[in-house]
């Protein structure tokens, strides 16, 4: 598998990074063996960076990635998680799990919002004790949309300080939207931005600001949600998309997507995951998995070929506009 640097030197890793909020039961239950066979499933395809965090199941990925990667050479991958939600125990030992914030695991613990630089520590430091690990290699704000002062002011120099110190490799910040990753970009000096669902086939909106002001800096951007949370993989009615039922108009422009990439014999999936790398600020594609067959068959999409001919008719239906970059080498078997 092919290798990218993102933050400069500080990150090395696969261009396919693997998501693990399946290992925290994100929907629904994954095994510990399941989980684990996931990770070196990944690992044996090449997949050297793996991304996780607090908020999913409530610390249960931390542990079962920490797990899974003990005893692998701590510089053979590169590994982030998050800081933003605090783990707090639940003192009135209420029943019940965790479906309300989409992980089925019991419901222990309370996230509490904390963009402090307090709160950075604390979280910074629960997060390696349940990986088992005395680093990370990127740390990244988690879904600041309604604290962004907070983490401008508080958590991200405090982020700046302990890269300084060389506590963490790179910094950033991970959302669901291009505006405020993008003032970040502006204000501070983050390495990266992880930016999910809004660059895909479905939603370029990350094109308008984010990525050319990522590139002008020269920082990197990491894109997840490639997949529009499934919508991608089988566009169908009752199929999802950012999480909720996908609206007709959306599922509309999906089928026809379907329809061309199926004209030049590509999964739509396999577009899905080729088309983020067009753009030169993008180092990596993040995706999630929840079975070792789930890694399989996204390394084998993103090693098949895709025409420049589907790209093309793509522009010429409107599916894409005429500025959006699309990758033109389709990388080898030997590449993903």
């Amino acid at each position: 598998m092919r290798t990218t640097t993102a933050g400069g030197d500080a990150l090395r890793g696969s261009r396919l990074a693997l998501g693990c909020a399946a290992l925290g039961n994100l929907y629904e239950p994954v095994s510990d063996e399941t989980a684990r066979a996931t990770v070196d499933a990944a690992w044996d395809a090449g997949v050297r960076t793996f991304d996780t965090a607090p908020h999913y199941g409530l610390g249960l990925s931390e542990r079962r990635l920490g797990a899974a990667l003990h005893g692998r050479p701590r510089d053979a991958y590169t590994l982030s998680t998050k800081v933003g939600r605090l783990l707090v125990p639940d003192a009135e030992g209420r029943a019940g799990d965790d479906l309300a914030h989409g992980f089925a695991v019991p419901a222990t613990h309370r996230r509490v919002w904390d963009f402090s630089a307090d709160g950075v520590l604390r979280s910074l430091e629960a997060s390696l004790d349940r990986l088992g690990l005395d680093r990370v290699d990127l740390t990244l704000l988690h879904d600041p949309d309604d604290h962004a002062e907070q983490a401008l002011r508080e958590a991200y120099p405090a982020l700046e300080r302990l890269r300084a110190e060389g506590v963490v490799g790179a910094i950033g910040v991970g959302m669901n939207q291009s505006a405020l990753p993008a003032r970040f970009l502006r204000e501070t000096d983050i390495d990266v931005v992880l930016l999910a669902g809004r660059y895909t086939l479905l939603d370029q909106d990350g094109l308008g600001e984010l990525l050319p002001e990522a590139a002008a800096r020269g920082r990197d951007v990491i894109i997840g949600g490639v997949l529009n949370s499934g919508l991608l993989t089988d566009p169908r009615p009752g199929a999802t998309y950012d999480y909720a039922p996908a609206p007709q108009p959306v599922l509309d422009r999906a089928l026809r997507l379907l329809a061309i990439t199926g004209r030049h014999g590509v999964p739509l999936r396999a577009a899905a995951l080729h088309f983020p790398f067009g753009h030169p600020a993008v180092a990596s594609v993040l995706t999630g998995a929840r079975s070792p067959e789930e890694v399989r068959d996204t390394v084998e999409q993103l090693r098949r070929p895709v025409p420049d001919a589907l790209w093309d008719e793509l522009r010429a239906e409107g599916l894409l506009a005429a500025g959006v970059p699309v990758p033109h080498a389709a990388p080898s078997k030997e590449e993903s």
